[in-house]
Protein backbone atom coordinates (compact mmCIF):
# COMPACT_ATOMS: atom_id res chain seq x y z
CA UNK A 1 0.00 0.00 0.00
CA UNK A 2 1.37 3.26 -0.50
CA UNK A 3 1.66 6.26 1.12
CA UNK A 4 -1.77 7.76 1.06
CA UNK A 5 -0.23 10.95 3.05
CA UNK A 6 2.73 11.93 0.78
CA UNK A 7 1.13 14.68 -1.31
CA UNK A 8 1.58 14.43 -5.37
CA UNK A 9 0.72 16.72 -7.84
CA UNK A 10 -1.56 15.34 -10.25
CA UNK A 11 -1.22 16.96 -13.62
CA UNK A 12 -3.11 15.98 -16.85
CA UNK A 13 -1.39 16.17 -19.79
CA UNK A 14 -3.59 16.52 -23.20
CA UNK A 15 -2.21 15.81 -26.24
CA UNK A 16 -3.32 18.00 -29.63
CA UNK A 17 -2.41 18.97 -32.41
CA UNK A 18 -4.06 20.03 -35.80
CA UNK A 19 -2.90 17.30 -37.76
CA UNK A 20 -4.93 13.90 -38.50
CA UNK A 21 -4.61 11.44 -41.02
CA UNK A 22 -8.22 10.65 -40.57
CA UNK A 23 -9.80 13.88 -39.71
CA UNK A 24 -7.62 17.12 -40.15
CA UNK A 25 -7.99 19.45 -37.60
CA UNK A 26 -11.05 17.35 -35.48
CA UNK A 27 -9.95 18.90 -31.90
CA UNK A 28 -10.84 22.50 -32.61
CA UNK A 29 -14.23 21.43 -35.10
CA UNK A 30 -17.06 23.04 -33.39
CA UNK A 31 -19.35 21.06 -31.03
CA UNK A 32 -22.61 22.68 -29.94
CA UNK A 33 -20.86 26.12 -29.80
CA UNK A 34 -17.38 24.92 -28.69
CA UNK A 35 -14.25 23.62 -30.08
CA UNK A 36 -13.95 19.69 -29.17
CA UNK A 37 -10.86 20.76 -27.32
CA UNK A 38 -12.37 23.06 -25.13
CA UNK A 39 -15.25 20.28 -24.12
CA UNK A 40 -12.49 18.12 -23.54
CA UNK A 41 -10.85 20.96 -20.84
CA UNK A 42 -14.08 21.90 -19.56
CA UNK A 43 -15.08 18.09 -18.53
CA UNK A 44 -11.50 17.65 -17.03
CA UNK A 45 -11.47 20.25 -15.05
CA UNK A 46 -14.35 18.90 -13.13
CA UNK A 47 -12.03 16.58 -11.57
CA UNK A 48 -11.15 17.15 -7.96
CA UNK A 49 -7.51 15.21 -8.24
CA UNK A 50 -6.21 16.93 -10.74
CA UNK A 51 -4.44 19.87 -9.67
CA UNK A 52 -3.36 20.89 -13.54
CA UNK A 53 -3.87 20.50 -16.65
CA UNK A 54 -1.50 21.06 -19.44
CA UNK A 55 -2.14 20.80 -23.46
CA UNK A 56 0.85 19.19 -25.40
CA UNK A 57 0.95 20.39 -28.74
CA UNK A 58 3.68 20.79 -31.53
CA UNK A 59 5.94 23.77 -32.80
CA UNK A 60 4.18 23.16 -36.25
CA UNK A 61 3.27 26.45 -37.01
CA UNK A 62 -0.25 24.81 -37.48
CA UNK A 63 -0.83 24.25 -34.03
CA UNK A 64 -0.52 27.63 -32.96
CA UNK A 65 -4.14 27.25 -33.10
CA UNK A 66 -4.25 25.19 -30.52
CA UNK A 67 -1.89 27.26 -28.41
CA UNK A 68 -4.80 30.03 -28.81
CA UNK A 69 -7.27 27.54 -28.00
CA UNK A 70 -5.60 26.44 -24.71
CA UNK A 71 -5.42 30.02 -23.83
CA UNK A 72 -8.88 30.95 -24.26
CA UNK A 73 -9.57 28.56 -21.81
CA UNK A 74 -7.22 29.27 -19.44
CA UNK A 75 -5.06 26.09 -19.82
CA UNK A 76 -1.15 25.48 -20.01
CA UNK A 77 0.43 24.23 -22.78
CA UNK A 78 3.68 23.25 -23.95
CA UNK A 79 5.04 23.01 -27.38
CA UNK A 80 7.44 19.88 -28.10
CA UNK A 81 8.05 17.16 -31.15
CA UNK A 82 5.51 16.19 -33.26
CA UNK A 83 6.76 12.74 -33.92
CA UNK A 84 8.49 11.66 -30.56
CA UNK A 85 4.74 12.14 -28.53
CA UNK A 86 6.74 10.20 -25.24
CA UNK A 87 9.47 13.23 -25.67
CA UNK A 88 6.98 15.84 -25.56
CA UNK A 89 5.08 13.81 -22.97
CA UNK A 90 8.06 13.91 -20.48
CA UNK A 91 9.11 17.33 -21.21
CA UNK A 92 5.87 18.58 -20.58
CA UNK A 93 5.26 16.75 -17.07
CA UNK A 94 8.85 18.00 -16.06
CA UNK A 95 8.73 21.62 -16.82
CA UNK A 96 5.39 21.47 -14.72
CA UNK A 97 6.64 19.52 -11.63
CA UNK A 98 4.42 16.51 -12.15
CA UNK A 99 4.67 14.27 -9.54
CA UNK A 100 1.90 12.14 -11.00
CA UNK A 101 0.99 12.32 -15.18
CA UNK A 102 -2.60 11.56 -16.42
CA UNK A 103 -2.51 10.81 -19.87
CA UNK A 104 -5.89 11.78 -21.97
CA UNK A 105 -6.33 13.09 -25.71
CA UNK A 106 -8.06 15.77 -26.85
CA UNK A 107 -10.48 13.62 -29.09
CA UNK A 108 -12.43 12.53 -26.47
CA UNK A 109 -15.28 15.41 -25.51
CA UNK A 110 -17.20 12.85 -23.63
CA UNK A 111 -14.46 11.87 -21.14
CA UNK A 112 -15.90 11.16 -17.95
CA UNK A 113 -13.89 13.26 -14.79
CA UNK A 114 -15.94 11.01 -12.26
CA UNK A 115 -14.13 7.56 -13.95
CA UNK A 116 -10.83 9.93 -14.30
CA UNK A 117 -10.92 10.01 -10.59
CA UNK A 118 -12.23 6.71 -9.90
CA UNK A 119 -8.53 5.62 -11.81
CA UNK A 120 -6.43 8.33 -9.93
CA UNK A 121 -7.61 7.47 -6.93
CA UNK A 122 -6.77 4.15 -7.10
CA UNK A 123 -3.30 4.67 -8.42
CA UNK A 124 -2.56 6.72 -5.57
CA UNK A 125 -3.71 4.27 -3.18
CA UNK A 126 -2.16 0.87 -4.60
CA UNK A 127 1.48 0.25 -5.51
CA UNK A 128 1.11 0.03 -9.59
CA UNK A 129 3.44 1.97 -12.39
CA UNK A 130 0.25 1.70 -14.17
CA UNK A 131 -3.61 2.26 -13.79
CA UNK A 132 -5.39 2.58 -16.55
CA UNK A 133 -9.25 2.02 -17.90
CA UNK A 134 -7.67 1.10 -21.42
CA UNK A 135 -4.73 -0.20 -22.26
CA UNK A 136 -3.04 -2.18 -24.93
CA UNK A 137 -5.14 -5.30 -24.04
CA UNK A 138 -8.24 -5.00 -25.65
CA UNK A 139 -9.30 -8.12 -23.95
CA UNK A 140 -9.27 -5.92 -20.32
CA UNK A 141 -11.31 -3.09 -21.68
CA UNK A 142 -14.73 -2.64 -20.24
CA UNK A 143 -15.53 0.85 -21.18
CA UNK A 144 -16.38 2.64 -24.11
CA UNK A 145 -13.33 3.76 -26.34
CA UNK A 146 -13.79 7.91 -25.59
CA UNK A 147 -13.56 7.66 -21.97
CA UNK A 148 -9.77 6.17 -21.75
CA UNK A 149 -7.43 7.50 -18.98
CA UNK A 150 -4.00 6.29 -18.36
CA UNK A 151 -2.05 7.48 -14.91
CA UNK A 152 1.27 6.71 -14.07
CA UNK A 153 4.18 8.11 -12.36
CA UNK A 154 6.81 10.69 -13.35
CA UNK A 155 9.59 8.11 -12.42
CA UNK A 156 8.13 5.40 -14.69
CA UNK A 157 7.59 8.39 -17.68
CA UNK A 158 11.33 9.19 -17.12
CA UNK A 159 12.50 5.43 -17.37
CA UNK A 160 10.37 4.99 -20.92
CA UNK A 161 11.74 8.63 -22.77
CA UNK A 162 15.14 7.54 -21.01
CA UNK A 163 15.30 3.96 -22.91
CA UNK A 164 12.22 3.69 -25.68
CA UNK A 165 14.24 3.50 -28.73
CA UNK A 166 11.38 1.77 -31.20
CA UNK A 167 9.63 4.72 -33.14
CA UNK A 168 6.21 3.35 -32.08
CA UNK A 169 6.99 4.13 -28.57
CA UNK A 170 8.36 7.40 -29.33
CA UNK A 171 4.48 8.16 -30.70
CA UNK A 172 2.65 6.38 -28.63
CA UNK A 173 3.81 7.46 -25.20
CA UNK A 174 3.28 4.40 -23.18
CA UNK A 175 4.15 1.16 -25.15
CA UNK A 176 7.08 0.99 -23.34
CA UNK A 177 5.60 0.69 -19.88
CA UNK A 178 3.26 -1.90 -21.18
CA UNK A 179 6.20 -3.79 -22.62
CA UNK A 180 8.54 -3.72 -20.05
CA UNK A 181 6.46 -3.43 -16.68
CA UNK A 182 4.31 -5.94 -14.69
CA UNK A 183 2.89 -4.10 -12.51
CA UNK A 184 -0.09 -2.53 -15.04
CA UNK A 185 -4.01 -1.92 -13.16
CA UNK A 186 -6.68 -2.38 -15.65
CA UNK A 187 -9.28 -0.79 -13.69
CA UNK A 188 -12.79 -2.27 -14.99
CA UNK A 189 -16.42 -1.37 -15.35
CA UNK A 190 -19.29 -4.15 -13.36
CA UNK A 191 -20.91 -3.65 -16.83
CA UNK A 192 -18.75 -4.04 -20.25
CA UNK A 193 -19.37 -1.21 -22.36
CA UNK A 194 -16.10 -1.56 -24.50
CA UNK A 195 -18.52 -2.08 -27.66
CA UNK A 196 -19.03 1.39 -27.78
CA UNK A 197 -16.92 4.02 -29.46
CA UNK A 198 -17.42 7.83 -28.54
CA UNK A 199 -13.66 9.04 -29.20
CA UNK A 200 -13.94 11.45 -32.73
CA UNK A 201 -11.38 10.06 -35.56
CA UNK A 202 -13.72 10.16 -38.57
CA UNK A 203 -16.72 11.96 -39.82
CA UNK A 204 -18.64 9.21 -39.02
CA UNK A 205 -16.86 9.74 -34.94
CA UNK A 206 -18.17 13.29 -35.23
CA UNK A 207 -21.53 12.81 -36.45
CA UNK A 208 -22.42 10.29 -33.22
CA UNK A 209 -20.69 12.45 -31.04
CA UNK A 210 -22.66 15.98 -32.03
CA UNK A 211 -26.05 13.73 -31.54
CA UNK A 212 -25.05 12.99 -28.47
CA UNK A 213 -24.09 16.32 -27.72
CA UNK A 214 -27.57 17.80 -29.22
CA UNK A 215 -29.50 15.57 -26.74
CA UNK A 216 -27.35 15.98 -23.60
CA UNK A 217 -25.39 19.00 -23.69
CA UNK A 218 -27.39 22.69 -22.60
CA UNK A 219 -24.41 24.59 -21.78
CA UNK A 220 -23.11 22.71 -18.90
CA UNK A 221 -21.02 19.47 -18.57
CA UNK A 222 -23.49 17.30 -15.86
CA UNK A 223 -23.89 14.38 -18.39
CA UNK A 224 -21.40 11.02 -17.92
CA UNK A 225 -21.20 7.84 -18.36
CA UNK A 226 -24.42 6.65 -17.29
CA UNK A 227 -26.32 9.33 -19.20
CA UNK A 228 -25.09 8.47 -22.97
CA UNK A 229 -25.64 4.67 -22.04
CA UNK A 230 -29.31 5.68 -21.32
CA UNK A 231 -29.48 8.05 -24.50
CA UNK A 232 -28.33 4.96 -26.21
CA UNK A 233 -30.91 2.74 -24.65
CA UNK A 234 -33.25 5.12 -25.98
CA UNK A 235 -31.85 5.94 -29.09
CA UNK A 236 -30.53 2.41 -30.07
CA UNK A 237 -29.90 3.60 -33.35
CA UNK A 238 -26.84 5.79 -32.65
CA UNK A 239 -24.97 2.77 -32.45
CA UNK A 240 -25.16 1.94 -36.16
CA UNK A 241 -23.40 5.55 -37.17
CA UNK A 242 -19.86 4.23 -36.30
CA UNK A 243 -19.85 0.54 -35.90
CA UNK A 244 -17.87 0.04 -38.67
CA UNK A 245 -15.13 2.23 -37.97
CA UNK A 246 -11.93 0.19 -36.60
CA UNK A 247 -9.24 1.81 -34.35
CA UNK A 248 -6.02 2.50 -35.53
CA UNK A 249 -3.38 0.35 -34.64
CA UNK A 250 -0.47 0.78 -32.51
Amino acid sequence: MKEVFEIKKVVAIIQARMGSTRLQGKVLKDLCGKTVLAHDIERVKQSKLVNEIVIATTISKEDDAIVAESLNNGTKFYRGSEEDVLGRYYKAALENEADVVVRITSDCPLIDPYIADEIINYYLENNYDLVTNAGSDLGQRTYPRGLDVEVFSFCILKEAHEKAKQLYQREHVTPYIYENSEKIYYYKNEVDYSRYRWTLDTEEDFQLITEIYKELYEGRHDFYLDDVIKLFNRRPELYDINKHISQKKV
